[in-house]
């Protein structure tokens, strides 16, 4: 495996990005990067939909998030970045790893993870997949719909958060 290897990790909420990126910088040894609108609002003490509501008047908050992001792992050797446009807004990962699961897995996810009502938690996260879509499309030009191009795609839906890392890094251990 390449020494200073930079993983990239995306898909929508709930898929499993944070957890499975921590897990592989854990196990690879390497820097792990996850600057999201949730660590934002925690840095500013306001709540996540409110940072979102500002995002979404105002797109100088992704653009922070993700300038942020993308400058961490640029200045580190080897590095597991994980969010929502990780594979695209760090063209120059060796492996980039898209991760995807079916709404009601990814809201039963947030439910475990965050607490309240499953069927609100999940109209909130298929508003905010369209909200995010479109504010991609306009800023980035992003499609967040469209990941041919990464190097490998796992359905999660089935597997567990070790299975997956697993995955990545048998991946990342053909990269020289």
């Amino acid at each position: 495996m390449k020494k200073d290897i930079k993983i990239a990790v995306s898909g929508m909420s709930g898929c499993g990005n944070t957890t499975v990126s921590k897990l592989v910088a854990d196990r690879l040894n390497l820097k792990f990067i996850n600057y999201t609108f949730r660590t934002m609002a925690q840095e500013k003490g306001i709540e996540l939909k409110e940072m979102l509501e500002l995002a979404a008047k105002d797109d100088s908050w992704d653009r922070e998030v993700d300038s942020r992001q993308v400058k961490l792992a640029r200045e580190s050797g080897g590095c597991v970045i994980g969010s929502r446009l990780a594979i695209w807004m760090l063209e120059e990962a060796d492996l980039k790893v898209y991760l995807r699961a079916k709404p009601e897995t990814r809201a039963a996810r947030i439910v475990k993870r965050e607490g309240g009502d499953l069927a609100e938690i999940a109209a909130f996260t298929a508003e905010r997949d369209r909200q995010d879509n479109q504010r991609y499309i306009r800023i980035y030009n992003i499609d967040n719909f469209k990941y041919e191009f990464v190097n490998l795609v796992i359905d999660t839906d089935n597997i567990n958060a070790d299975q997956i890392a697993d995955l990545i890094i048998e991946a990342a251990k053909k990269i020289v």
